[in-house]
């Protein structure tokens, strides 16, 4: 147990509003953080690799919000507006997806693939314009199947946002073995989880991890009962509560794993 309050009940929606209401009031503005690193990562990965579009696979995508900012140009704070406006919530869910998609700028020459467990969230991400591709998976549990390896397997990069810990190394390696050339990585890990096991499972497969320097705030606790828990979480694990944690916020940690330059997938 991590002590971090759930929030399952606004990924099962069958559209986003409900997400940002709630994420909205805690402060949430992760992917906001994310997205800068995660554009530095795709243009280098465009110079260097040589490949004009590359296929970025979000796991634990939900809706599609780390597609959506880098898509439609957005901030965090503009995509609170527009799910909480008054013609946001005269829309039904067919309004509101047409909507979405003319929010969509062209995609800046980037295939988005979709991960996650949740089904509706993954049909509304799709249905928006938002990725190109989702996998309904869960790939902590079950080997994929022939048609998701087919889609896995063309990715040039893998990011996520929080939800390393929740899914491990086991994930995270099938999605390196699956494309013909290793993929780079990118992910924000809540400090309360370990990066170590994927980190050691992605070396047997010929990566370098490194750490950016920095903490990256997740959102404020739901409650002074959740900071405390995860406040005694992290002191379990042998990690100091960093200041920004003791002021109220949930925190995260981003590490980047490339294969090194010898690196030769068979």
């Amino acid at each position: 147990m991590t002590g971090k309050a759930s929030f399952d009940h606004v990924y099962v929606e069958p559209d986003p509003r409900p997400y940002f209401r709630t994420l909205r009031a805690l402060d949430y503005h992760l992917p906001q953080l994310a997205k800068p690193y995660f554009a530095k990562l795709v243009a280098e990965y465009r110079a260097e690799r040589g490949v004009a579009e590359p296929t970025v696979v979000d796991v634990g995508c939900s809706y599609g919000v780390n597609a959506a900012l880098y898509r439609a140009e957005a901030t965090m704070d503009q995509l609170y507006d527009h799910y909480a406006g008054t013609e946001s919530a005269g829309l039904d869910r067919a309004g509101l997806v047409g909507r979405d998609r003319r929010l969509v700028r062209g995609g800046g020459r980037v295939r988005f693939v979709g991960l996650d467990v949740s089904r509706p969230a993954l049909a509304y991400a799709r249905e928006a314009g938002f990725v190109d591709e989702v996998v309904h998976a869960d790939l902590e549990r079950d080997e994929p199947t022939d048609a998701q390896r087919a889609v896995l397997a063309g990715a040039d990069l893998v990011v996520s946002t929080g939800c390393v810990g929740y899914v491990t190394e086991r994930t995270v390696g099938r999605l390196a073995t699956l494309p013909a050339r290793r993929p780079w990585m990118a992910h924000f890990v809540l400090r309360m989880f370990s990066y170590q096991p994927v980190a050691a499972r992605l070396a047997e497969l010929g990566y370098a991890t490194s750490e950016v320097a920095g903490v990256f705030r997740q959102r404020r606790f739901a409650s002074a009962e959740e900071r405390e828990r995860i406040l005694d979480t992290l002191r379990a694990n042998g990690v100091e509560p960093h200041e920004l944690e003791t002021a109220g916020w949930l925190c995260a940690r981003l590490y980047l794993s490339r294969p090194t330059e010898t690196e030769e997938p068979t």
